[in-house]
């Protein structure tokens, strides 16, 4: 019987994912996708390094619970034999949870300052933006990529759900500073579009109950489509 984990293939839920996820904005997934693209600053570097620790700390409590819960299951025999390895897999747990709480203590700490940073750039209700702007940050955060049309020229975001953002309204979120295109990647095989430091503070922080405004009519075929009052 195995006394050691396997090394972990799929990420295992941690019970800061969801605090990572509002203060990055950005979930998991696409956090370790950026750390591994070096899209990251330093902070967000060094909180996707402290939770991949993580990751792994707590795959290995799974493990060892998983096989505390075995051996007492009435599967083999109750021996000395057995004895001896629910006491030494009891031991195992034990350091396999000490080191998951030293990791979570790690992520805390990596993951507080973001938050702070994210509290002082937004101490109050965030800027007001359109319906269209915040749908195509909303967007964004899922993952886009601008394409140029190979026959016409035409420039457009297509987003991960397959939706189209027009390139006007992409340069204007740019230029405020909430979205950057990676354009180290040629426009025609698609240049990915991501939220800055900005956008994803802008997006993650406690917004306004007023009443939107008016939304301009759109043109047909423009995304996202405003919706109509009723009468």
């Amino acid at each position: 019987m195995p006394s050691k984990p396997p090394s972990p293939v799929t990420k295992a839920l941690t019970a800061l994912d969801h605090r990572i996820e509002a203060a990055v904005g950005h979930d998991i997934d696409q956090l370790w996708e950026h750390r591994d693209r070096e899209l990251l600053d330093e902070p967000g570097s060094r909180l996707v390094d402290a939770h991949r620790a993580l990751v792994k700390a707590e795959t290995s409590v799974t493990f060892f619970r998983g096989l505390l819960n075995r051996l007492s299951s009435g599967e083999f025999p109750v021996d000395k034999a057995l004895f001896e390895r629910i006491d030494r897999t009891v031991g195992q747990l034990e350091d396999a949870a000490a080191d998951r709480d030293l990791c979570q203590s790690q992520v805390v700490a990596a993951l507080e300052p973001i938050e702070a940073a994210r509290r002082n750039k937004f101490p109050h209700d965030a800027p007001e933006l359109s319906a269209s702007d915040l749908a195509a940050l909303l967007a964004f955060a899922q993952g886009a990529k601008l394409h140029e049309h190979l026959l016409t020229q035409r420039l457009s975001v297509v987003t991960a759900s397959g939706a189209r953002v027009p390139h006007g309204q992409l340069q204007r979120l740019e230029e405020a500073g909430l979205v950057v295109r990676d354009t180290s990647h040629p426009v025609h095989a698609g240049q990915p579009v991501t939220l800055t430091d900005t956008g994803r503070a802008l997006l993650a922080a406690p917004r306004s109950a007023k009443p939107p405004a008016t939304a301009p009519a759109a043109r047909p075929g423009a995304w996202p489509a405003p919706s109509r009052s009723r009468r």
